[in-house]
């Protein structure tokens, strides 16, 4: 049996078109398959760190950890207003507080009261200045001081003529009386806070009796200065007070609760305005107040650079009471109760692109953000962990360096 044939009528056109399709899912199939591979390549070689280089060594890395550090100039500083601190661990509990107030140093003053009736001839110095040791301040005199320096220049000629006498010329008791009545005109003189170079010089000179300059005993600020010209004032009347204003204290009022846990040597912390100083409790009362029913407790600390005042109000915060010196201080709870890290004031917070607490920290390249845990807050002030004790902190100006940081692009995270 024969099959007939069908002759169908063939569309040129449509075969071309079909064959060019094809070859063009076959090119794109080829060229997605060679993507692949690539990519597969790409992917292995990112598993594996990259080995340093000839041109690059490994210490290179290191030194490139500090290139976003900021950098400012002097000006810039001035102008944000940058303050850094060196801070320490501080092992203080920010939720027991007293108020406090500041004091001059009763070891560093000086009440400048001679003696003796006397006048005021001249000054020498104005309230508030700074002087040094040994410079001038008043020009004082009268007829009581002249009778004083007359008496001390009689007893000290006699004292230095029987002085020189041979042994067995006068008694012995004679000669003593007479150096004890020389010693006691000195002492005299040196209730007018007259040097001993002043004291010595009048023998030689004795035409200048009626008057001296009273000369700075100590180093310090010019205070209390009620001194006037011509004031003709009774002895022992206070003319200045002379203070060093390089340590002050802090007397604080505690109450029973607050003064178990103060002892004598124990740090605290001070807190005026925005500074944050650390002094050391030195003195006790040991006695409470019948009105008030609290305790007074004395704290010297440092002030090197005379920027705080007596009379200035402050905080004061005290150790914990469950601090355990025996471990380091890494800015971790240690102990129950005893909560340990760097304090900074909020001025010194700010937050970082991802939302959490960073401060700045000042080294030999610059400003670098560092993020901390804030452990405990009070009253402007955060126990923070997260940075090492010893750190110079921006404590002033951090909301500038965050600008300026989020100006530049970079995203600081160091863990």
């Amino acid at each position: 049996m024969t099959i007939p044939v069908i002759n169908l009528p063939v569309n040129t056109r449509f075969l071309a078109s079909f064959s060019f399709i094809v070859r063009q899912l076959v090119w794109l199939a080829v060229i997605g398959l060679g993507l692949m591979l690539f990519s597969n390549t790409v992917m292995a070689s990112d598993d594996h760190e990259p080995q340093p280089s000839a041109a690059h060594p490994q210490g290179d890395e290191d030194e490139d950890e500090h290139d976003d550090a900021l950098t400012l100039t002097a000006q810039q500083r001035e102008l944000a207003n940058i303050r850094v601190e060196t801070l320490n661990s501080s092992p203080f509990d920010l939720t027991s507080v007293a108020t406090a107030q500041l004091v001059v140093d009763k070891d560093k003053t000086v009440t400048i009261a001679p003696q003796l009736a006397m006048q005021v001839l001249k000054r020498h110095v104005v309230p508030g200045q700074q002087v040094l040791k040994g410079q001038a301040l008043l020009t004082l005199g009268g007829t009581d001081i002249a009778q004083a320096q007359a008496d001390y220049i009689n007893a000290a000629t006699e004292w230095q003529r029987v002085s020189r006498m041979a042994k067995g010329t006068i008694s012995a008791s004679e000669k003593m009386r007479t150096e004890v009545n020389a010693e006691l005109k000195r002492a005299v003189l040196n209730a007018i806070m007259m040097t001993p170079e002043q004291i010595s010089a009048l023998t030689t000179s004795p035409q200048s009796i009626g008057q001296f300059q009273l000369l700075a005993p100590i180093s310090g600020r010019v205070q209390q200065d009620a001194a006037m010209l011509g004031q003709v004032l009774a002895a022992g009347t206070a003319l200045m007070q002379l203070t060093d204003e390089s340590f002050l204290w802090v007397e604080a009022q505690l109450t029973p609760v607050q003064s178990e846990r103060v002892a004598i040597g124990q740090s605290a912390l001070v807190r005026v305005g925005q500074r944050n100083v650390t002094g050391v409790v030195i003195g006790r009362s040991h006695e409470l107040n019948a009105i008030t029913r609290t305790e007074q407790v004395w704290i010297s600390m440092p002030n090197q650079q005379h920027v705080l005042h007596a009379g200035e109000f402050a905080e004061l915060y005290f150790q914990q009471s469950s601090l355990d010196t025996s471990k380091p201080v890494t800015g971790h709870t240690h102990a129950k109760g005893s909560l340990h890290g760097i304090i900074v004031p909020d001025s010194a917070l700010t937050r970082s692109s991802d939302g959490d607490w960073q401060v700045f920290i000042e080294d030999q390249d610059g400003f670098e953000a560092v993020e901390v845990d804030v452990v405990q807050s009070q009253r402007g002030l955060n126990l923070v962990s997260g940075i090492e004790s010893g750190s110079k902190v921006v404590v002033s100006g951090a909301f500038f360096l965050a600008s300026e940081l989020a100006k530049s692009g970079f995203d600081i995270h160091n863990h």
